[in-house]
């Protein structure tokens, strides 16, 4: 498996050169199977999935694009995403379940007049829309769990991906405190989470915040990093990555936490651009 980072960032993009080496694309990530030439699994339409279309190499994308929610962060990029908006792509979006509207009809009310000129169902190409309930099912190729987590706003999953050799888990918004303080005070170790990443080869996870801010700003929707780190340990996930990186938190800031988890190999902070194989 190949694992594209087109986009890193939580709640707004960050431009400038304060942010350039971490990047400030809201969050995207891409997956392809190892033969592949292109990736066909896309997981969140963030603005990073501007990037994506630069992975086709001029082809169409022909793939599934599969949701963790649906806020502005994880979504806003999809009418731009210009390798899909054409006439000869294929798509399926892939959206959480939100008490029993249509798939279509919840992307509708994001972008759509007056808020935005071109609705879903107006984007070139071929497209399918299906709201998705949590359990087992086969996507591209790929094996993928998916279960609910909490998360304010919005019914909110987490996903795990295996090829059958390699496994990921995907949980770029949590927040774990409305489950109660944990044995640290950053949130509970809770049996979805630990379902998602247990012997994972890769954990991509919600680090918007660093501990002394957990008691501000938890209840906007999300952990510590050091939440993701511990997870990962209880879980027995051999990487974490952490993501989702608050719009203010600069390069040197990002320095900072990555030096702070410096003693611990399996730990890594995102970057956009970068590329990891499975």
């Amino acid at each position: 498996m190949r694992v594209h980072f087109c986009g890193v960032r939580g709640s707004t993009p960050a431009p400038g050169v304060d942010f350039a080496r971490y990047g400030g694309h809201t969050s995207c990530v891409a997956l392809a199977h190892d033969d592949a030439q292109r990736p066909a699994l896309v997981l969140d339409s963030g603005t990073g999935i501007r990037e994506v279309t630069a992975l086709l190499g001029g082809e169409p994308f022909h793939g599934t694009i599969l949701y963790s929610h649906l806020h502005w962060d994880h979504f806003t990029g999809l009418p731009f995403f210009a390798g899909a908006d054409r006439e000869d792509a294929e798509v399926a979006l892939l959206v959480p379940a939100q008490g029993g509207e249509g798939a279509l009809e919840l992307l509708t009310r994001a972008m759509s007049p007056p808020h935005f000129p071109v609705t879903p169902a107006e984007l070139r190409g071929s497209w399918s829309f299906e709201s998705l309930e949590p359990g087992q099912r086969e996507i591209e190729g790929f094996e993928v769990l998916t279960r609910e987590v909490p998360h304010r706003g919005g019914r909110t999953y987490g996903h795990r991906i295996s090829d059958g050799h390699s496994a990921i888990a995907y949980i770029p918004d949590h927040c774990p405190t409305v489950l109660g303080p944990g044995p640290e005070g950053w949130g509970e170790y809770h049996p979805a989470a630990l379902d998602l990443a247990a012997g994972v080869d890769l954990l991509i996870h919600d680090s918007f915040l660093l501990p002394d801010e957990v008691a501000a700003e938890a209840s906007f929707g999300h952990p510590a990093a050091d939440y993701a780190v511990g997870l990962a340990q209880r879980a027995g996930a051999r990487h974490v990555l952490l993501t989702h990186h608050k719009p203010d938190r600069t390069d040197d800031a990002l320095d900072a936490l990555a030096d702070r988890f410096r003693f611990d190999p399996r730990v890594t902070v995102a970057a956009q651009g970068q590329l990891i194989d499975l």
